[in-house]
């Protein structure tokens, strides 16, 4: 004779298994993009020091309805600024998380969105320093579905990052390509 108590421990286990293993596929993204392209930053890091920086930017957005998805942002900038009394080497990376509202329009897709993260900043010039913030932006930009999946993005922020104890607010362009899935 087979042990009862396996079965009142199996079979709700299984029931649970099953019923997590339902609410986990439905999270999961049915559709998106990927984005990369060349991105310009004007921002100041410290009292003074405003200029610009040329880098990357990444971007990798979930959609959960048709017009609302999730998006991680990344991006790296670098150059050299002056400061009183010395010239440095600066990069600048941010990582931002948040949603982002698009609709559809034949070819052409606008999206606006709120991204929060965090801001790492390091300078060498001999002596290195570094500091990591919180940091925020808002925008939004525009794709234009060239052929299939490929698209032409352009978009704009506005980021707020809070170096060294000040805040700091700058404006982020960037331009690229993206691949609709």
């Amino acid at each position: 004779m087979r042990n009862p108590r396996i079965f009142v421990f199996l079979f709700p286990t299984l029931a649970l298994l099953t019923f997590l293993t339902e609410i986990a596929s439905a999270q999961i993204p049915t559709k998106g993009n990927v984005f990369f392209g060349y991105s310009y930053d004007n921002t100041a890091i410290s009292q003074g020091d405003r200029g610009s920086l040329n880098g990357w930017d990444a971007s990798l957005e979930g959609k959960f309805l048709p017009w609302i998805g999730l998006v991680t942002d990344i991006d790296g900038h670098y150059g050299s600024r002056s400061y009183p009394g010395f010239s440095a080497n600066v990069a600048e990376h941010n990582f931002l998380f948040g949603p982002r509202v698009s609709v559809q329009v034949e070819r052409f897709r606008p999206f606006a969105e709120f991204l929060i993260g965090g801001s790492h900043v390091s300078r060498s010039n001999g002596i290195s320093d570094s500091n990591t913030s919180f940091a925020n932006a808002v925008g939004g930009g525009l794709d234009y579905r060239v052929a299939g999946p490929l698209a032409i993005r352009g978009q704009l922020h506005w980021v707020t990052t809070r170096f060294y104890g000040a805040t700091q607010n700058g404006v982020r362009f960037s331009t690229g390509v993206a691949v609709h899935f």
